[in-house]
């Protein structure tokens, strides 16, 4: 009777889904552009951010491109409150990862953090879900408080890469780091474009002694 009244819709074309279907119909699910970078020894990830950071491992589920069902997923997790898509793109990543040999060594899932400002406003961290199905995925553990957003920066979009890494190089800030010396953590974001907020916080991160880190995130700007 409710979805009668109340039909359930693809958050990515928008049409009404069946009753075996959830969050995105068959056909979108088909038409997503998956990267498969976690599968490869080499990818576009690694080479975003060749000579900035060191990483072990660097994946994105899609690739984005504008007016595309990525971006329409992303701007309904984001923007229209749909957090449900954190969660599905969390497990299915997760589902994906634990089967993947470089990620079996991962001790911990940490969050690219939203400053306090923005969490107000929009209730929620779009990256959160996302995390904590991919670490229930690798049975690793899951913490959104080690890393910090110290300053609420104005969108990125129109501004250079140097302007946008000058930016973002002094946003982030850590607490309680000790127990982390010696870990591989696994940094989530939603999209990689320039890197420059993935390095910032990246950075922060390789201040602990003797961490691994690698990166993934919900799509690539291609």
């Amino acid at each position: 009777m409710l979805n009668l009244f109340f039909p359930k819709s693809c958050l990515g074309c928008r049409t009404h889904l069946s009753d075996n279907e959830n969050y995105i119909c068959t056909s979108c699910r088909h038409q997503l552009p998956t990267t498969n970078f976690h599968f490869e020894d080499d990818s576009e990830m690694k080479k975003i951010l060749f000579g900035r950071v060191s990483l072990e491992n660097a994946t994105a589920l899609f690739h984005f491109s504008k007016k595309g069902i990525v971006q329409e997923l992303l701007h309904n997790l984001k923007y229209r409150r749909h957090e449900s898509i954190s969660t599905y793109l969390g497990q299915w990543l997760g589902e994906e990862l634990k089967s993947v040999q470089s990620y079996e060594d991962i001790d911990i899932v940490i969050p690219v953090p939203l400053h306090k400002s923005k969490m107000r406003k929009r209730g929620y961290n779009q990256v959160a879900e996302f995390g904590k199905e991919i670490a229930n995925a690798l049975q690793v553990d899951y913490n959104d408080t080690l890393l910090k957003k110290s300053s609420a920066l104005k969108t990125q979009v129109f501004k250079s890469r140097i302007k946008r890494w000058s930016d973002s190089n002094t946003a982030f800030n850590l607490t309680q780091t000790e127990h982390l010396s010696g870990k591989h953590i696994l940094l989530v974001d939603d999209i990689i474009t320039t890197g420059a907020t993935i390095e910032a916080c990246a950075n922060e991160l390789l201040k602990i002694e003797n961490i691994k880190l690698s990166i993934a995130t919900m799509a690539i700007a291609n």
